[in-house]
């Protein structure tokens, strides 16, 4: 079962739902959900767009029109946020062609990372990230790993300053990195930081989360669908009946609502380059999200099956 196939399944119970996904949200333009950047008060969407593999290929006649398609319908859908970096391959450049033979630079917030030990290639790795997203200014720079990260957040407060950086963070995708994460989040001022956390990865709510509302960090979260591997959990599998609750249509939507039910997640970013598949996980930031309560629940209910 697809994870259009099961939207429509879920979507039989409602007149309201009866639409096909991509109908109902290119038709409705709902109202993306929005939270706001501690450090400046700034809001973002609370569903993004990752790069990582998707956006790594060559652009042929074929992929580039399925690309631009993706994109396009992503700025339609009130989509900001986009995240890569420079070991996702060819993924930056891919964007920053896209995006601006699209001529939708000035909508999104770009962000990506370094990822390489030393001060000067930090920085001609960053400077190559600019020009391969044609962009003189990136809106999050990003530790990528906590590679050589001291090194890194000098130089990132340098070009904050400067105006090059609107915001600077770290990144990782491993909970058993999250010791470090935490030193680092308790010893340097960040804007935000980036980990992983999903249904099948909730270590980042024992103390990472809690920490970050403390300190006020936005928090953007990779593997929002535990690298796939949910959707073979879930593989033929109806969503529970009250999934209705929180305006919840279709598996992603399901894994995508549980993590921006968590109050310290500023925004998700699912990785797809699939149109029907932006549609899909966008509507998880549309609507009422589960409450704490619901949340449990949920994690009950994906850990029985």
């Amino acid at each position: 079962m697809t994870r259009r196939e099961a939207a429509r399944l879920i979507g039989a119970s409602a007149a309201g739902l009866a639409l096909p996904i991509s109908a109902r949200a290119v038709s409705e333009s709902p109202t993306m959900l929005a939270r706001t950047i501690p450090s400046s008060g700034e809001k973002l969407p609370v569903i993004g767009l990752g790069t990582w593999q998707t956006f790594d290929v060559d652009l042929t006649t074929d992929n580039r029109r399925q690309l631009e398609e993706a994109l396009s319908l992503f700025v339609k859908l009130s989509g900001r946020v986009i995240d890569s970096s420079p070991m996702y391959g060819r993924a930056e450049d891919v964007i920053g062609e896209l995006t601006a033979a699209l001529g939708i630079r000035d909508r999104l917030f770009l962000a990506t990372k370094v990822w390489t030990h030393g001060k000067e290639n930090g920085i001609k790795s960053m400077e190559r990230s600019m020009a391969l997203l044609r962009t003189k200014r990136i809106d999050l720079m990003q530790v990528h790993n906590l590679v050589d990260v001291q090194t890194h957040l000098a130089t990132l407060r340098e070009w904050k300053q400067q105006g090059r950086i609107r915001y600077l963070g770290i990144t990782h995708h491993e909970a058993g990195a999250f010791a470090g994460v935490e030193k680092i989040m308790r010893s340097e001022k960040l804007d935000f930081l980036q980990i992983n956390y999903s249904l099948m990865e909730r270590e980042a709510e024992q103390r990472i989360l809690p920490l970050a509302q403390e300190r006020g960090v936005a928090v953007i979260v990779n593997r929002p669908f535990g690298a796939g591997d949910l959707f073979g959990k879930v593989r033929s599998k109806p969503l529970p009946d009250w999934a209705t609750e929180f305006d919840c249509q279709s598996w992603a939507q399901f894994f995508l609502k549980w993590i921006v039910g968590h109050p310290a997640v500023t925004c998700a970013i699912p990785a797809t380059d699939k149109p029907d598949h932006i549609e899909d996980n966008m509507q998880g930031g549309v609507g009422r999200l589960p409450d704490e309560n619901i949340r449990r629940r949920m994690v009950e209910f994906v850990s029985s099956l």
